[in-house]
């Protein structure tokens, strides 16, 4: 009940996203609650020397633990349907990724187009059997052309999606303030 009153987006059976979801609500009301408390708080050993490495990447200058951040990530995830990950820059990757290859000049160009309408010579394409019936031969091969382009597009969409896992696992995250690579 109390889920439902604090219009939690996630089902009950999603467990950590519903206690991140709801630890990151509780941030939220209180820092709202005591807003001047907090503002000028700062994580112990945060040092001013860190600046110039922060200001070289820029997706390090988000505060990941804000709650607003983490919804906001989460809505455009959501919208978008790339699926959940726990750390939020990831997945702000994985929608800037979305975006820049959706929504650059080609792309939209490519998307106003229609499919319909573009000739093709039936003659050319050999069918590698024959059924007597000339219509049913022709049906056959349009019927396997039209396989074929699925087929198409059913591979660039794995190799779309091979290249997307690609991107996040060849990512390493550094930590220059241990000075090793990786997690």
């Amino acid at each position: 009940q109390y889920m439902k009153d604090v219009n939690c987006p996630f089902k009950i059976q999603e467990r950590q996203e519903t206690v991140d979801w709801l630890l990151g609500l509780a941030v939220r009301l209180e820092y709202g609650d005591n807003a001047d408390k907090y503002k000028d708080s700062t994580p112990d050993g945060a040092k001013n020397a860190d600046n110039t490495a922060k200001n070289a990447e820029p997706l390090i200058n988000l505060d990941v633990n804000n709650p607003d951040f983490k919804a906001g990530v989460m809505a455009l995830a959501n919208l978008l349907q790339i699926q959940r990950h726990d750390d939020y820059l990831v997945m702000l990757k994985a929608i800037r990724i979305l975006v820049q290859e959706r929504l650059t000049q080609d792309a939209i160009a490519k998307a106003s187009q229609s499919k319909e309408g573009l000739p093709v010579a039936l003659e050319k394409h050999i069918l590698g059997f024959d059924t007597g019936d000339a219509v049913i031969n022709e049906a056959a091969q349009i019927l396997r052309l039209l396989h074929i382009e699925e087929l198409r597009e059913l591979q660039t969409k794995i190799n779309e999606a091979i290249v997307a896992v690609q991107a996040i696992i060849a990512d390493p995250k550094t930590d220059h303030r241990l000075g090793k690579v990786g997690r």
